[in-house]
């Protein structure tokens, strides 16, 4: 069982609220906490998510997040009352620094690797959150997705349209944003939006293998090779920067104690320095 299903009451009469945060060693998860409305992200939701991500960007101990969630989906995307109330008194507009354009180009640039954890179904702009994350585990039948803006009329924000195509190619960013039909578990493993497919049962087990094994891998260069393809899917790759990490890199005690391990045959404990 993942950290998430082990420390939330999941009881129906609760409607939920903030997002919490849990630690667990090298491992911290990230809790939408809306079960009865879809885990719908509403305003002052996105500024506890953006807080909880410095939080774990700045803990040393921490080097994996879970973002994880309750309830028949894992989520329903950006609140669209909200939206709505803002079309009628005149126009869509976020606060700056606080939209939910601003927290997923946040999410997907995280120092420490992210997982998605997709019990259920996924639906607007949750599909572009989950998108932002390294790692996006699914079950089959449970998790579906579709990206509905044509079918409300919304022309999406730029990131994303970005990240859909970096990641999924052309032809199935057109066809997810332009058509607004439902994928299946199967077609989100297919085009790529899935890194992994299980059944149900096997769910928290994935999550939790995929969790250990990047909390046991040298932090420098795992979060650096993120770092480096993230830019370089954007085509907005930093040389300079690159080269500044891969020479921290071969500096640090890490390479040393890696290189120390792989003669003496045993495991490397790294410490990210």
């Amino acid at each position: 069982m993942s950290a998430a299903a082990r420390t939330t009451d999941t009881s129906p009469k609760d409607e939920g609220g903030l997002p919490t945060l849990s630690i667990q060693g090298s491992r911290a998860t990230l809790l939408l906490n809306r079960p009865l409305v879809m885990n719908r992200v509403q305003p002052e939701d996105i500024r506890e998510i953006l807080r909880i991500l410095s939080e774990v960007e700045t803990n040393p101990t921490v080097r994996v997040l879970v973002i994880a969630s309750t309830g028949k989906a894992f989520s329903a995307g950006a609140h669209l009352g909200n939206m709505a109330q803002q079309a009628n008194s005149g126009g869509i507009s976020d606060a700056p620094g606080n939209s939910f354009e601003d927290f997923v180009n946040r999410l997907e640039m995280l120092k420490i690797p992210t997982i998605a954890r997709l019990h259920g179904g996924v639906y607007g702009g949750s599909t572009d959150m989950a998108l932002a994350c390294d790692f996006r585990v699914g079950v089959t039948p449970a998790t579906v997705m579709f990206m509905p803006a044509a079918r409300i009329g919304v022309h999406y924000y730029e990131s994303g349209l970005r990240r859909y195509v970096s990641r999924l190619g052309f032809n199935d960013a057109k066809r997810l944003f332009m058509l607004a039909e439902q994928q299946s578990s199967e077609d989100l493993l297919r085009i790529g939006y899935l890194t992994d497919l299980v059944t149900p049962d096997q769910l928290d087990a994935r999550i939790d293998a995929i969790a250990a094994r990047l909390g046991e891998l040298a932090p420098l260069a795992v979060q650096g090779a993120k770092r480096a393809i993230n830019e370089i899917g954007h085509q907005a790759l930093d040389v300079p920067d690159l080269e500044a990490r891969m020479k921290a890199a071969k500096d640090s005690e890490d390479i040393k104690e890696g290189l120390m391990a792989f003669q003496e045959k045993r495991k490397p404990v790294f410490k990210g320095r």
